[in-house]
């Protein structure tokens, strides 16, 4: 696949995805993890999927100075300038502000893809032309576009993208974000046609991402503004500077400070088997089942009357259950979870619960 020169990705791999607790701990998040069993963590997925359309050494990785290790460790081919560390976490907004300051200043003509690093994708090849048509329009034109998912239920844990006035194949202007929407909104959504999920993929061109934080969260724009020439081409000045104001920063995501704000936003419509894989529930959608409904990951299983469960134990355990429905199971590093599936969105407040009693020993 013919690949351009000035095409960038920046994968955003710094979240703690504290939803998969157990197994994702703020030691090793999910997004280190090999979730679906091929032998590549979810990150290495990532970089696995975009170097077919954009150059390795145009690919960053900007996560927390303490995943430098393991990303260092899963893609030794990355190269160490390209990995930016982020001493503090202030959500997406800074995050890509300093990427775009960063790309901007080695190449003026850059255009750039930013992905989250914990995403499945099951359709790849549907993938690369989607990025590649998503690439080409906003090297024509001053846009900042967003991936909208057709939908395939009605779902109430992603946001969702009204489409506007179409403008070109598979491309329309944004009418309206609307972020997790209760289930009978989300089934209007659905049924209309005109609703996409918002999958926080984004293109643009880096001078257009600049212009926009301008002009819609010029207080993070001013932050990068400081730097003197020279500093984002210079590895050493450039980490003294975002050691010194990054934290600075406000904390607010790229949606909140840009996308729901500026005029200049599109949406591309692609399907090709996409999932945030955000949840227990999510993972045990997209895994293999057995005749009673049930997930195991990586752990043998004896179950008795026991229905649509999912069972992921790490270590040479025997799991034997009775009587269990829909439930997840989950042991990793000292800590055993045993939480309806209907009730996982608890799972944050129990992290948090056992931090706050117990330390940071299970966080």
């Amino acid at each position: 696949m013919e690949q351009s020169q000035h095409r960038y990705c920046v994968i955003m791999c710094g979240g703690i995805g504290s939803r998969f607790w157990p197994y994702s701990r703020v030691e090793r998040p999910k997004q280190f993890i090999d979730f679906l069993g091929t032998g590549r963590s979810l990150l290495q997925l990532t970089f696995d999927r975009i170097s077919r359309i954009v150059p390795s050494k145009n690919i960053f990785f900007i996560t927390n100075e303490a995943y430098d290790g393991l990303v260092r460790e899963q893609l030794p081919e990355a190269e160490p300038a390209n990995i930016l560390l982020e001493p503090a976490r202030r959500n997406t907004a800074p995050c890509i502000a300093w990427a775009a300051w960063h790309i901007a200043a080695l190449d003026p003509q850059a255009s750039m893809i930013v992905l989250p690093s914990d995403h499945v994708i099951t359709r790849e090849d549907e993938f690369a032309a989607s990025v590649i048509r998503g690439f080409e329009f906003v090297e024509r034109n001053d846009a900042l576009l967003t991936l909208g998912i057709t939908p395939v239920r009605p779902e109430t844990g992603y946001g969702y993208i009204q489409i506007g006035q179409s403008v070109e194949e598979k491309i329309n202007k944004v009418k309206t974000f609307t972020e997790k929407p209760p289930l009978d909104l989300a089934k209007v959504f659905v049924e209309s046609g005109e609703f996409f999920w918002n999958a926080g993929i984004f293109l643009w061109r880096a001078d257009v991402i600049k212009a926009a934080l301008f002009k819609n969260a010029p207080d993070v724009a001013a932050v990068f503004e400081k730097a003197s020439d020279g500093v984002f081409v210079d590895p050493a000045k450039e980490k003294e500077f975002i050691e010194k104001e990054f934290s600075s920063c406000v904390s607010i995501s790229i949606d909140y400070a840009v996308m729901e704000r500026a005029d200049n936003v599109y949406v591309e419509t692609v399907s090709f088997g996409w999932s945030d894989l955000g949840s227990w529930s999510a993972l045990y959608d997209l895994s293999p089942k057995n005749g009673d409904g049930n997930v195991t990951q990586n752990c043998t299983v004896l179950s008795y009357n026991s229905h649509g469960n999912i069972f992921a134990i790490r270590g040479e355990k025997l799991i034997v259950a009775e009587g269990l429905e829909d439930y997840i199971i989950a042991e990793a590093d000292g800590v055993l979870l045993i939480c309806p599936k209907a009730k996982e969105q608890k799972i944050k407040q129990m992290v948090i619960d056992a931090k706050m009693k117990f330390g940071d020993k299970y966080e």
